[in-house]
């Protein structure tokens, strides 16, 4: 897969895609990631991309222009047109399932507007979907244009060791991630569950699956209530309404799955 970003401050997102995980699939060719400097496609002799807005209001407005330029400039690198996302606190609030869908993607370019916004006129041109990181304002989308990447780029093959990785955390098929624990198996008195010492795995994946509508249960009930259950998490839920009724009561229409 290939990210490619427009943005006026490609070295911040290349300091942090270049570490860590992302980095390392980057520097093995498991994903491709492609900076792009919008100024760079701006036709005034000072590289100039903003200007004050019509209507009047503070603040300046990204031009249309140096955008499209930016946007045509890539396709044609690609050979064609590219899934485009516009980092904006107007999108639909980005998900894990609509990271799964993204992750199949051949490619992606990241649109990062900054200052006031960016000329409607670009958006509608060139633009396939909005999307948000949060109901919030930042002073640009540098930040969320590198959550969506990282988001993204980790579940593409080869990035991280197996699918397993990602597949049992949290949020990916609507659940929570079950607790983790590590060494030492005794800790200022607080144990690892004797179950993770056990060596049988299928006593250890049910305890996980167990932990994982529990955690949703405490801490995420409009999760739960939107979790289709499978028939072992009937049975697990019916066990934690068992031991704590309260619990299994206060969750949204969780009543419903038991």
């Amino acid at each position: 897969m290939r990210i490619d970003i427009a943005t006026l401050f490609p070295e911040m997102c290349e300091a942090v895609l270049s570490e860590s995980i992302v980095g390392r699939a980057r520097r093995a060719g498991h994903i491709q990631v492609v900076c792009h400097q919008i100024r760079d496609y701006s036709q005034d002799k000072r590289r100039r991309v903003d200007d004050y807005g019509y209507g009047g209001g503070k603040g300046m407005v990204m031009q249309a222009d140096p955008i499209f330029r930016c946007h045509q400039a890539i396709c044609r690198e690609l050979g064609g047109p590219v899934h485009t996302i516009y980092l904006s606190p107007q999108g639909k609030v980005l998900t894990q399932e609509r990271c799964v869908e993204l992750s199949r993607l051949p490619g992606l370019l990241l649109l990062c507007g900054h200052y006031e916004g960016v000329d409607e006129r670009v958006l509608e041109t060139v633009v396939d979907e909005e999307l948000s990181i949060g109901d919030y304002v930042l002073t640009g989308g540098e930040l969320p244009a590198l959550v969506l990447a990282d988001a993204v780029a980790r579940m593409c093959p080869g990035v991280l060791a197996a699918e397993e990785c990602f597949q049992e955390e949290s949020h990916f098929g609507g659940l929570l991630e079950y607790p983790q624990y590590t060494r030492p198996e005794v800790w200022e008195g607080r144990p690892v569950p004797e179950v993770l010492l056990s060596g049988h795995h299928g006593n250890v994946d049910r305890w996980r699956q167990k932990q994982r509508l529990l955690r949703t249960l405490q801490k995420r009930p409009d999760m739960m209530a939107r979790y289709q259950p499978t028939k072992l998490d009937q049975k697990l839920l019916e066990e934690i309404r068992r031991e704590d009724e309260g619990l299994v009561q206060d969750a949204c229409n969780v009543e419903n799955f038991v």
